[in-house]
This record gives C-alpha cells, sequence and structure tokens, in this order.
C-alpha cells in the first residue's frame, strides 16, 4: 500500500509538471505575441503595422528571453519525462483480474459481515425495546394499584 501511494505522489507530480509545462507554453506564447516587433520576413510581404516601442522589447533583450523561455520549457520537460520514466510498469490483465477477484471477494465476506452485525443489532434493539416496554408497563400496573389503594 505504501508503495502505491508513492506511485501516486509521481502522478501528482506528473500532473503538476504538466500544468506547469503548458502555463510557461501559454505565457512563452503571450510574451512572443506581445513583446516582438514585427519583422518583413518576405519582400513580397511589406509590413504594414508597426508598434510603439515601449511595447516591444530591444532585440538582444528578446533574443536573451527567448532563451531563457526555451531553457524553460526544455527543463520542464526533462523533468516531466523523468517522472513518466519513473512510473512502475503496468500490471499485466490477469494478475490485476486476480487482485480485483480477491477485492470482490473480500468485498463479499465483508458485506455478509454487515448484515450479520445489522441483524445483530436488529435483534437487540427489539429486545431493549420489549424489555423497556414491559418495565414500562409494569410501572403503570404499579401505580395503577397504589392508587386504587
Amino acid at each position: 500500500m505504501l508503495q502505491d501511494l508513492s506511485h501516486m505522489d509521481r502522478i501528482t507530480q506528473l500532473q503538476d509538471a504538466i500544468q506547469q509545462l503548458l502555463m510557461i507554453m501559454s505565457n512563452t506564447v503571450a510574451y512572443l505575441t506581445s513583446r516582438s516587433n514585427f519583422v518583413q520576413v518576405s519582400p513580397e510581404i511589406p509590413i504594414t503595422k508597426q508598434r510603439n516601442p515601449d511595447k516591444f522589447d530591444p532585440p538582444d533583450v528578446f533574443e536573451a528571453n527567448q532563451k531563457e523561455l526555451v531553457t524553460d520549457l526544455i527543463v520542464k520537460a526533462k523533468q516531466i519525462e523523468y517522472l513518466i520514466n519513473s512510473l512502475p510498469e503496468p500490471e499485466p490483465e490477469e494478475e490485476q483480474a486476480k487482485r480485483l477477484q480477491e477485492l470482490e471477494d473480500e468485498m463479499t465476506v465483508a458485506n455478509a459481515e454487515y448484515i450479520r452485525a445489522v441483524n445483530r443489532a436488529k435483534d437487540l434493539h427489539t429486545q431493549i425495546s420489549d424489555i423497556l416496554r414491559m418495565m414500562l408497563d409494569k410501572t403503570d400496573e404499579d401505580l395503577a394499584q397504589v392508587n386504587l389503594n
């Protein structure tokens, strides 16, 4: 069971790492689209729009930030790869079926025990109710005789 928990921890870590990777990717796209200047890439296609100089980063800053974003993506991707490789191999279907059958057998036994316990509790409740009813009836009779005398 403890080993299962550590596998679940790895799955949780993997989920968190994937979410972080998606966040890095989203931030990267947002940065690249908002802080870049329009550049003519083909002589046949003119630039029709310009950004204010305060709206885009200078080429050297933009290049450094691109490299940092790429490094962040690579590091996170390697972390994800490591987490995936550290996950256990899947259990063969025969073993899974056997384990599920054992669990079902245990559940059947536990359900039978539960039903017996509930029936026992109902029996005890009935006995206690009968005894209390008898005691109350006896007390009522005693009070009635005292009132007659």
